[in-house]
């Protein structure tokens, strides 16, 4: 071949090469977790962009179609916000663009003081005080007027998952109303990264409980432990529900 005509392919050759390059996405060249989004928003975007299947397993294990679910505010799933790099700085849960009330999902942090029950706790929020939590999506037996079967176990489970004086994350769901009749906050609650709703599901000492017929966000993962729980025999399947 001509010397100076195969250099021209050479050089043609090249260049569709970095052609095909920058056009790969980024999102296929470098994976992604929670901790490199500054907010749950951010988080969201990228996961829409990133396409069909959760390429970087941002949506955890509920698969409810919610990428990082434990990354601070602004959130919501209308109109996330675009994913512009980790600015270290302090997030706020004010409602942006087309969010309403009804699609933020409020997180706050505070430490246990006390245990109630199987699906209820008494949590210190820092900068508001004080509140009874109503735990979104589970129901325990009863240790209060009348001891049901499972309901000391569950208890004791609770005690486990969230002990007195560990820090927990409260978490909002739109679809539920922010109080129960009894003026408890009605809140999932997560300790170092683990739902702890749903772990009293799986370990058996907890049912899914949907509250006039309006399910909760994170039904469909709950459900699915629950059937793994009831399958397995673990905890009150086996000794109290049949």
């Amino acid at each position: 071949m001509i010397p100076h005509v195969a250099r021209a392919l050479a050089l043609i050759l090249a260049a569709i090469g970095l052609v095909g390059l920058a056009q790969t996405p980024a999102s296929a060249i470098v994976d992604r977790d929670c901790g490199d989004f500054p907010t749950q928003a951010a988080a969201q975007a990228f996961m829409l962009a990133s396409g069909a299947g959760d390429p970087h397993g941002l949506d955890g294990s509920d698969n409810d179609g919610r990428a990082c679910e434990s990354n601070p505010c602004p959130c919501g799933t209308v109109a996330p916000q675009p994913f512009v790099g980790n600015t270290g700085g302090t997030q706020d849960n004010t409602p942006t663009g087309t969010q309403t009330d009804a699609d933020v999902v409020r997180r706050n942090v505070g430490n246990v003081v006390k245990v109630t029950d199987g699906d209820t706790l008494k949590v210190r929020i820092r900068g508001i005080g004080v509140r009874d939590i109503r735990i979104i999506g589970i129901d325990t037996p009863e240790v209060y007027g009348g001891t049901e079967c499972g309901g000391r176990k569950a208890s004791q489970r609770m005690r486990e998952l969230a002990p007195v004086g560990s820090t927990v994350t409260l978490v909002s769901d739109p679809s539920q109303a922010d109080r129960d009749r009894y003026g408890r906050l009605l809140r999932y609650v997560e300790r170092k990264g683990k739902d702890v709703g749903r772990a009293q599901v799986n370990l058996g000492q907890a049912t899914v409980y949907v509250y006039d017929h309006t399910p909760f966000r994170r039904t469909a993962g709950y459900k699915r432990v629950e059937r793994s729980a009831q399958s397995s025999r673990r905890g009150s399947w086996n000794t109290c529900w049949r």
